[in-house]
Formats: C-alpha cells, sequence, structure tokens
C-alpha cells in the first residue's frame, strides 16, 4: 500500500463522521422520502441571504455603484487606520473566494444538478451580496488593532465583543470560540487541500508525466505559499493585487471567445438554463433539488455568509465600517455572478456534462474548453494554479488569525503559535496533492459552509445594529 492510500485509509472515516454532524438531512429529519438532500446548512444559508436583503433594503442593489466608486478609491482619506487599500483588502478577499470553487464547483454543480443550477447560483450570489455587506461591517467596526499597527479582526470579535455589549457574554464567546475552530479546519479543507488537489488533477490531466507524483507536485507548491505567508498581510495583499486581476482576466477572456465563437445559441442556452431551474423532472430531483445544488456550490464558491472575507476587509484603511461592507459586496457579483455563469455558459455549450462519465471537477472544466481549443488544457494549467496559489495565500491568513485568537487566550506571544500554524497549513497543501477528490470535497464543503451557523446567528443578533450603522452611513453621505 503507497502513501496515498494509506492517507486515504485515514482521512475517509473522520469525513464521513463529519458530513453526518454537519450535513443533516432535513428531508429525513421530517420524514419526508425525496430523491435528494436538504442539508440544514444550505437553508440556513438561503435564509440568511433572503433576511439580509430584505432587511437592508436591498443594499446589494441599491449600493453598487457607491461600491465601485469606493474601491476605486474616490472616497479615501490619507492617515486612515488600517494597513491596506480598499483595493488590495478586496484583492485579497477575492482571491480566497475567486478559486477552484469557480471552476471545479460549477463543474460538480453542473454535473450533479444540470445547467439549472447555474441559475440558483446567481441568486446565491445576488443574496450574498447582503450577507457579506453585513459580516464585513462588523468585521471591521470590531477589529483590533495592536500598538504596532497589526489588525486582527473577524467574526471571532464582532461575534465575542458585539455580544457582550448585549448582555450575552458567554454565548458570545462561545461562538467566537466554535467559529476559530471552524475555520482553522476550512484554512486546511477548502482554503487549502481542494486548491492543491485540483492543480495537481488538472496538471496530471494535461501532462500524463505527473500522474501519480501529487506529493511533488504539493511540495513544490508548499514551498511557493511558505515564501509568500511568512510575510503576513503585507506581504499576501501584495501579491494579491496582482495576480488576481491576471489570473482573472486570462480566464474571462478564454470564457468570452467560446461563448462569442457560440454567440447564435446563447438565448437557447439561457433558455435551457432557465427551463431546467424549475422543472419538476430534473438530474437532481427536481426543482428543490437544483436549488440545494445551486445554492451549495454558490456559496463554497463566494463564502458569503461564511464570514471569512470579514477577517481580510477588516485591515482596510477606513475607520468607516459601512464603507468596507460597501466594497465587500462587489466579491459575490464578481465571484458568482460574473466569473461562474461563464463557466457555466461553456460547460452548458460544450455539453460535455451530458456526454462525460470520467471526469469531475476541474478537469470536466476543461474538457468543455477543449472542444473549442485544443491546446487550452495547457492555458488552464497556468489558471488554475494561479487561482489556487491566491485562494491558498489568502486562506492562510483566515486560519491564521482563528489560531491566534485561540492561541491569544492561552499565550502572551504570537510568534510561536504563528510558526506553528504555518508549518501545519504547508503540511496540508502536500496532503491535499494525495488526496482523492471525494474525501477533499466532503471535507471542504463541511468545515467552509458550517462556518455558517455561529456567523448568521451572530449576524441575526446585530442585525438592527448593522442597519442602524448603514442608516446613519447613507444620511450623512446625502448631507
Amino acid at each position: 500500500m503507497n502513501l496515498t492510500d494509506r492517507i486515504n485509509e485515514v482521512f475517509a472515516p473522520a469525513v464521513e463522521l463529519l458530513g453526518k454532524i454537519v450535513f443533516l438531512d432535513l428531508a429525513k429529519v421530517f420524514g419526508l422520502e425525496l430523491p435528494y438532500q436538504v442539508p440544514l446548512v444550505v437553508v440556513w444559508l438561503i435564509f440568511g441571504g433572503i433576511y439580509f436583503t430584505i432587511r437592508m433594503r436591498f443594499i446589494n442593489i441599491r449600493g453598487f455603484k457607491h461600491a465601485i466608486e469606493l474601491v476605486l478609491g474616490k472616497y479615501d482619506k490619507p492617515g486612515e487606520p488600517g494597513e491596506v487599500s480598499h483595493f488590495r483588502a478586496l484583492a485579497t478577499a477575492l482571491s480566497a473566494t475567486v478559486g477552484l470553487g469557480n471552476i471545479a464547483g460549477v463543474a460538480i454543480a453542473i454535473s450533479v444538478g444540470g445547467p439549472g443550477a447555474t441559475f440558483w447560483m446567481i441568486v446565491a450570489g445576488i443574496l450574498g451580496m447582503s450577507l457579506k455587506f453585513s459580516e464585513c461591517t462588523l468585521g471591521l467596526k470590531y477589529r483590533k488593532i495592536s500598538d504596532k499597527g497589526i489588525v486582527s479582526g473577524g467574526p471571532m470579535y464582532y461575534l465575542e465583543e458585539g455580544l457582550r455589549k448585549r448582555k450575552m457574554k458567554y454565548f458570545g464567546i462561545f461562538l467566537a470560540v466554535l467559529y476559530a475552530i471552524l475555520i482553522i479546519l476550512a484554512s486546511f479543507g477548502g482554503g487549502n487541500m481542494l486548491q492543491s488537489n485540483q492543480a495537481f488533477a488538472q496538471l496530471a490531466a494535461a501532462i500524463p508525466f505527473f500522474k501519480g507524483k501529487g506529493i511533488w507536485i504539493g511540495i513544490i507548491l508548499a514551498f511557493l505559499v511558505g515564501l509568500v505567508i511568512i510575510g503576513g498581510l503585507k506581504s499576501i495583499a501584495r501579491v494579491t493585487a496582482r495576480i488576481v486581476p491576471f489570473m482573472a482576466i486570462i480566464y474571462i477572456l478564454a470564457a468570452l471567445v467560446i461563448i462569442s465563437i457560440n454567440y447564435r445559441d446563447i438565448d437557447n442556452v439561457f433558455i435551457l438554463i432557465i427551463r431546467e431551474a424549475f422543472t419538476l423532472h430534473s438530474v437532481q430531483g427536481g426543482i428543490i433539488g437544483v436549488m440545494i445544488m445551486g445554492f451549495r456550490r454558490g456559496a463554497f464558491s463566494n463564502e458569503a455568509g461564511i464570514g471569512s472575507a470579514s477577517i481580510a476587509h477588516s485591515a482596510a484603511r477606513t475607520n468607516t465600517p459601512v464603507r468596507e461592507g460597501l466594497v465587500a459586496l462587489l466579491e459575490p457579483f464578481i465571484d458568482t455572478v460574473v466569473i461562474c455563469t461563464m463557466t457555466a455558459l461553456v460547460i452548458v455549450f460544450s455539453g460535455v456534462y451530458q456526454t462525460s462519465t470520467q471526469v469531475e471537477g476541474a478537469p470536466l472544466t476543461s474538457e468543455a474548453f477543449t472542444t473549442a481549443f485544443s491546446w487550452f488544457p495547457y492555458l488552464l494549467v497556468l489558471s488554475i494554479f494561479l487561482f489556487a496559489f491566491s485562494t491558498m495565500i489568502s486562506w492562510s491568513y483566515y486560519g491564521l488569525n482563528g489560531f491566534l485568537y485561540l492561541s491569544g487566550k492561552l499565550f502572551n506571544s504570537n510568534r510561536v503559535p504563528a510558526l506553528v500554524y504555518r508549518l501545519l497549513f504547508l503540511f496540508f497543501v502536500i496532503l491535499g496533492s494525495a488526496t482523492q477528490l471525494k474525501d477533499v470535497i466532503e471535507f471542504s464543503d463541511m468545515m467552509i459552509l458550517g462556518l455558517a451557523f455561529p456567523n448568521i446567528l451572530g449576524l441575526l443578533i446585530m442585525a438592527k445594529e448593522i442597519k442602524t450603522d448603514l442608516d446613519v452611513y447613507l444620511l450623512k453621505r446625502k448631507s
């Protein structure tokens, strides 16, 4: 038995046990005989997206233009506290979300739920904009800035401090500690292992020489990631500010070329997507089944409601929390409404989701692009490595913040805990390349989506505070 088999043998039972805990099937709980699962976490995310969209009076639409102005620096003020600019905070958060969820996740959604899953992914992105606004507003409002100007922020801090203000001290600490534990595990799973796993899968599919050499590719990736994360947030933000626009442009241009080639069929494709989204006889078992799949993959891709992006946005140079919340609402739009939709269109145009039986995740997307360009798998290898690399370095920062939050309650110094976390993170980069996709996806889903439970619960408790801050900001802006 080789090392990969040993890893899978140990890893699979743990994934199965955690999956039963996180993905509670509401259909079985209520005694319903359905051909699909109705995971509690997905219903929770749908509820959160609808609630905050209505509660914030559709800030995802009415705040869109102003958000773009903020990213372009129109309202920047020199000397404001923080570590990075609005753009670099957005780039860091986007580098964590614009990743293999846009390539592998979309392919999985369509191969399981059919073209109709695309529609529900878009809806998830639009509703997610309001969730992202709410959590990132609180992230900046409750951040901590050290004497050296280093920022610590995110759900751990607004759950603890925000609930303490409401005389819910111990409940707030419980939610914050739970969130910190989950985000550490999520950083090892979806923010790390899935990325290295799919990067290697695409490389091996394009260049057969690399098959069976996952561990060595993982070691190379771990070395490159280690060079960046040692420098902290400023180093991460500097790299992502360069990589994110470049990798997004490459991928979007390639998708646009294929869409333009098939422009005569675009009406039929959109009709197919909408019809399949509401059909009673779909691949996944009907309207609800396709909706569940679309929201699950959409939430995994844009991370709205997960709270992770608030860690990056809390470091922005501003003292106006709502302003950073508005910047953050652009993420689900760019990630899901734009990039995921383009991936979905390419896959549906090609029809490979109907004919391919031996590929899953990123290789399915690669096969779709190959129908137009025989050389595209080589370009996709580059895109996927950039996606994976940028996601890993950003998620290392998220997990580190959770690790330091917990260690801060145990140690006076952050130096040793930071080193321990970074070494563990690099080990999981290697592990991801040597683990089967099914196990990695299940582990990644349950850790990342599991973050929604403590985060959205805290957001609901503090919803009135977010709405008040938003109203005050909009009144000041008018005057």
